[in-house]
């Protein structure tokens, strides 16, 4: 693959991330809770393998919430019209999007709990 078509690919993923930041609530979110977290890490002073673990939840929140979008979209031009089928389908997305973030949140716990307690 030449050094064009990399690009290329790079700048179409950028294009969507920007596309849900500008047009998708709850991707907003997300990215408003990952900056608090990412701010928190550096108040908190994490170490290498905290942030890792941080690093990555917010990575899989976000990814699951961009697919989530994705499947949303999809379904909503292949069947615009209501079917019992394709609102199942968008309920399960969502459903991962929910499973991701509820771990997030156990991580964050197990990561800054310890850390909230040496303050009190």
């Amino acid at each position: 693959m030449n050094d064009k078509k990399k690009g290329i690919g790079f700048s179409y993923a950028w294009k969507g991330i920007v596309q849900a930041a500008k047009h998708e609530r709850n991707f907003r979110i997300h990215l408003a809770a990952a900056f608090a977290v990412v701010l928190a890490g550096f108040v908190f002073s994490l170490n290498t393998i905290e942030w890792a673990v941080i690093l990555l939840a917010i990575g899989m929140v976000l990814a699951a919430e961009l697919l989530n979008s994705a499947v949303e979209k999809l379904i909503d031009y292949l069947k615009p019209e209501l079917h019992p089928l394709a609102g199942t389908i968008k309920d399960v997305a969502a459903g991962s999007v929910l499973i991701t973030a509820i771990t997030a949140a156990l991580i964050g716990i197990i990561v800054f709990l310890p850390k909230l307690h040496i303050l009190g």
